[in-house]
């Protein structure tokens, strides 16, 4: 096409792709390609402004290691990151939320009632809950990995004074489909601002902050994995998490205890929690894979 113009340039990119493209893809790249071309020209984009974003894709590039990924950042704070969550969760079990920069993949395994508060600051929290299909039947042998900041608000990959996997672990369901284990309260937290993402915030005049939230992943045979996030009710930024992630279903309340004879028997750490210590109970409901 020698001519092309305005009107034709959409579709001069959709000739130009090879029919031996797969469907999907070609489907894909071509909607994006048709809102980008879109966009230009509902906004009459200028040469400076589209200079501006690339530069901005570019420091993104630049920042971006094995412990960070602006990229990931950037589909997180622009809603785009839940969009797809909410997409791939229209269904009767527990609401999915963001995975976040920070997931670390080979956590220790700790068996039911495992410790993973240790030595760090904060009162004892004990987390425990089941993990059931759509029919309400426990599901045995689910492999739930969590993971958390430390009073601090930072993840270990964050903080060189923590350890490696700190306050992370796997766990798998007994039986009876429950989990339990010990640990602190994880801080609210703002999202890294120090790179393009920041820029983001000061531009939109956005906070950066999350409410504190407990991450989870739950995967069992035969069902969907389940990628989500816990949040402690009554956190001042639960109406206006930075990445969007909040849903009803995955709001908890952290319930205050002192009967140190009410723990569950088979905690790692005995009776031996601090007073007052707190208590959450979660569960988790999975969908068939092919849902």
């Amino acid at each position: 096409m020698k001519n092309v113009t305005i009107d034709t340039i959409t579709q001069a990119f959709v000739d130009y792709c090879s029919d031996d493209t797969d469907p999907r893809t070609m489907f894909l790249l071509t909607k994006l390609v048709e809102h980008l071309h879109a966009f230009a020209i509902e906004t009459q984009l200028t040469h400076a402004e589209w200079s501006r974003a690339l530069k901005f894709a570019t420091d993104a590039g630049k920042i971006t290691d094995n412990e960070r990924n602006e990229f990931v950042l950037i589909s997180d704070v622009t809603g785009l990151s839940s969009l797809v969550d909410m997409i791939g969760s229209q269904h009767e079990g527990t609401s999915s939320s963001v995975l976040g920069p920070f997931h670390s993949v080979g956590a220790p395994l700790l068996p039911v009632g495992g410790d993973l508060k240790k030595d760090n600051e904060g009162a004892t929290v004990v987390v425990e809950g089941y993990v059931r299909d759509l029919d309400g039947n426990p599901v045995e042998g689910a492999l739930i990995e969590l993971w958390q900041t430390a009073e601090n608000g930072l993840y270990y990959a964050q903080d060189n004074t923590q350890d490696d996997f700190n306050l992370c672990c796997s766990m798998k369901t007994g039986a009876d489909g429950r989990y339990a284990l010990t640990t602190v309260k994880p801080a609210p937290y703002k999202v890294p601002d120090d790179g393009p993402v920041g820029e983001l915030f000061r531009a939109t005049g956005r906070t950066p902050w999350r409410p504190s939230h407990l991450h989870f992943i739950v995967q069992a045979d035969g069902l969907k994995p389940l990628v989500t996030e816990v949040f402690a009710n009554g956190d001042p930024y639960l109406d206006s998490d930075a990445v969007f992630g909040v849903r009803s279903d995955l709001i908890m309340d952290y319930v205050e205890c002192s009967d140190l004879d009410a723990l569950p028997d088979d905690l790692e750490i005995g009776r031996n929690a601090t007073v007052p210590y707190f208590k959450v109970d979660f569960d988790f409901v999975l969908v068939p894979e092919n849902s």
